[in-house]
């Protein structure tokens, strides 16, 4: 998931002590049940924080997921999709119910300065050593899973139905998603009735939770671009068509998409990222690349973008007097794209009012919708057109949080080496979150 930022001054007008220590309690035999877990939980987050495994790569956190599912008793699918891990448990006739945790790291070195940190080091693609740290908060997202498998099992005279627990791999790279539902996450397996999923927060306190009703998180596109000249001796620039400067004029250019060409009401990013040409002070080069990110929420403006992207290079470079064989290349990454994640609204509505009955209505905020990307979006986006819902589990110490607020100074967001979730308080919260959400979701008729 991309970097982001969410403030939430006011709420240390809420940081009580009461309120961290969760002591209204509306589900005192639930909230129980997950404190005696805790020490178990808080072992299996330890293990999965210090041996984080990257994208394609987690065979290692795969095959620990599948153990622990089974131990529960589910009938499991392992290797489904890469190193997805299907969990089925048959509860009698009622509603399916599917939660999904996502299960890769990200090459980062971790920097929290914990005595529990992460060294693992691995070779990448490009043959460099990297660390690998959960610095997005998968690690919280699987034993929140595992805590709600065994908090189901545990309550089962409590619900009826399917519970289908889904351990996703390569959320990073927009890949786990993709090929969980291309090998047939929803006809091998019960289809569900409603999807529901968590992501810790950098922004929020532990303890709890944000909420969001509609779009939540954004399209995301990768988009490179070749702009093409005729280069020579920088002393004789007028006898060259310079890409260096039709570059220049592509970055500014492509700033009017959002400022002049997509409506106001339709919030949308257009990032140039990286830029590089050339290789000396005097050489006037031939080309010079650029990578994009592109964001937005909806899938028409997206489409609207890449139709601009490419519109205005190609005007440019023929401004400049350049044939059709020098035209620029504009490439998007189709693979890496991931859709926008619309929480249904009524799923949205539901989710909010079991974990509000849980946790205290006090502890339950309306974030707001962010330019980061999530492929839990794509499990909306089927032919079934199955209801989804995730929501943010706040991650962050209180005391850190309350003196973020008192200093002004920025909290380590998702994907930094620094971030360090209370990971106590929040698994607690996440279990009961999640728990409360499905026993009622599965107490619901199919369809309301």
């Amino acid at each position: 998931m991309a970097r982001l930022r969410i403030a939430y001054p006011l709420l240390a007008l809420a940081l009580t002590a009461s309120t961290l220590s969760l002591n209204a309690v509306a589900n005192p035999t639930l909230d129980q049940s997950v404190i005696q877990a805790l020490p178990k939980l808080e072992k299996l987050y330890l293990h999965l924080h210090q041996h984080p495994e990257l994208s394609y790569q987690e065979k290692a956190t795969s095959e620990r997921m599948a153990s622990e599912l089974k131990q529960l008793g589910f009938e499991v699918t392992s290797n489904f999709g890469g190193y997805g891990v299907v969990g089925i448990l048959q509860n009698g006739e009622g509603p399916v119910v599917m939660i999904r945790a996502d299960i890769d790291g990200l090459p980062i070195i971790e920097q929290t300065g914990k005595n529990y940190a992460s060294t693992v080091t691995t070779v990448d693609a490009n043959n460099n050593t990297v660390g690998i740290m959960h610095g997005c908060g998968h690690d919280i997202h699987m034993t929140s899973l595992i805590g709600t498998a065994e908090q189901l099992v545990k309550h089962k005279a409590k619900w009826q139905g399917t519970l289908m627990m889904v351990a996703q791999p390569a959320e990073e790279v927009g890949g786990g998603a993709k090929a969980m539902l291309k090998q047939g996450l929803f006809s091998q397996f019960p289809t569900p009735d409603s999807i529901i999923g968590l992501h810790v927060s950098a922004s929020i306190p532990a303890g709890k939770v944000g909420t969001v009703s509609g779009y939540a998180l954004a399209n995301v596109d990768s988009v490179d671009i070749t702009i093409k000249g005729k280069g020579g001796h920088g002393a004789y620039p007028h006898a060259t068509v310079d890409p260096v400067v039709l570059a220049a004029r592509t970055v500014l250019a492509l700033q009017t998409i959002v400022s002049r060409e997509v409506s106001p009401l339709e919030p949308n990013v257009v990032t140039v990222g990286s830029i590089h040409g050339g290789s000396k002070h005097n050489i006037i080069s031939d080309e010079v690349k650029l990578q994009l990110t592109l964001r937005s929420y909806n899938p028409e403006v997206r489409e609207q973008q890449i139709a601009a992207i490419k519109r205005i290079t190609a005007g440019i470079a023929m401004s400049a007097g350049l044939p059709d064989d020098l035209a620029p290349v504009v490439y998007v990454h189709d693979d890496e794209t991931i859709p926008s994640t619309y929480n249904d609204p009524i799923l949205a509505a539901k989710v909010k009012a079991s974990i509000e009955a849980e946790i205290g209505r006090e502890n339950v905020l309306i974030a707001p919708p962010v330019m980061a990307g999530e492929d839990f979006g794509l499990y909306g986006l089927t032919p079934e057109k199955r209801p989804i819902t995730i929501f943010w589990l706040g991650g962050v110490d209180p005391k850190q949080y309350q003196a973020s607020v008192d200093s002004g100074e920025a909290l380590p967001s998702l994907h930094s080496s620094q971030f360090a979730p209370d990971y106590s308080l929040t698994i607690r919260t996440g279990v009961r979150a999640m728990t409360r959400t499905a026993i009622d979701l599965f107490n619901q008729k199919t369809g309301q």
